[in-house]
């Protein structure tokens, strides 16, 4: 007798074969994808830059636009620049992974709630690389659902910020999300990091209400953990424990380019 359309063997071998089929669809489309999906992360990264340094404009070409934007690596715990890492390819994000290339972090050291940071990170410098307009650094830090990922962009004086971006996060809508709302980024324009000793420990900050003074931003209506999330990682990212001693060479007018060839000549001489 032959055999029935319906029976469970005959069920199961077309389930697992459109299975199998799926299968291989699915994971071709994601490999042949894939460089388009790199191409447009990489994209998005270039926007975000020329964004917080208030140089992109809707439908401009970001790829000729960033050509006047120069990345370059800095130790950071030194401030100096470094030629260990190409800054086309380093990704300090993912290096803080790795034990041998980043340092752990606890308590008072780590305000931002990290507990990895990366030895080396990537900055970006708009205009001459030896004399920059802006120092664009990248930023993170928890906020209140999970980790927060931006941009600031700070003014060649070591010290006078730009803009601030964010273009990751798991923030409340209409509340913590507000950090991408223009209105509130614009406050960030001409507010100062330091305050007049020029101290390393940042003073900006965003307020608990009103934002006043040259160091602080209005705080976010119903996000309190956001805004403290957003404190929390500039007092991080612009300390020595980050990006301080890299900012002190521009306050003090040093070119931390300059800095760099004398610290090598001097350890030349030492040898």
């Amino acid at each position: 007798m032959a055999q029935s359309n319906n029976s469970i063997k005959k069920i199961l071998t077309v389930a697992f074969a459109l299975c199998i089929v799926c299968s291989v669809i699915v994971s071709t489309a994601a490999v042949a994808l894939r460089p388009l999906q790199q191409l447009n992360q990489e994209l998005d990264r270039k926007t975000n830059i020329l964004n917080v340094a208030n140089l992109y404009e809707p439908g401009m070409d970001v790829e000729a636009a960033f050509r006047d934007i120069t990345p370059r690596v800095v130790n950071l715990e030194t401030g100096q620049y470094s030629d260990q890492h190409d800054p086309q390819t380093w990704d300090g994000f993912e290096a803080r992974r790795d034990p041998a290339a980043s340092r752990t972090l606890s308590g008072a050291r780590d305000p931002a709630g990290l507990s990895r940071v990366e030895n080396y990170a990537t900055v970006y410098l708009v205009g001459d690389p030896d004399d920059p307009e802006q120092i664009i650094l990248p930023i993170r830090g928890q906020g209140l659902w999970g980790l927060m990922r931006g941009f600031l962009s700070v003014e060649g004086d070591g010290n006078t910020i730009v803009g601030i971006t964010y273009y990751e996060h798991s923030e409340t809508p209409g509340l913590g999300a507000e950090v991408n709302n223009p209105r509130w980024q614009a406050q960030w324009e001409g507010k100062q990091i330091f305050d007049e000793e020029g101290q390393l420990a940042p003073a900006i900050r965003v307020a608990k209400g009103s934002g006043s003074g040259d160091h602080e931003v209005d705080g976010l209506s119903g996000a309190t953990l956001t805004s403290n999330g957003v404190t929390n990682m500039l007092q991080f990212w612009l300390s020595p424990e980050g990006f301080g001693e890299y900012l002190a060479k521009f306050r003090s007018a040093v070119d931390p380019g300059e800095a760099q060839d004398a610290d090598v000549e001097l350890e030349a001489e030492g040898a």
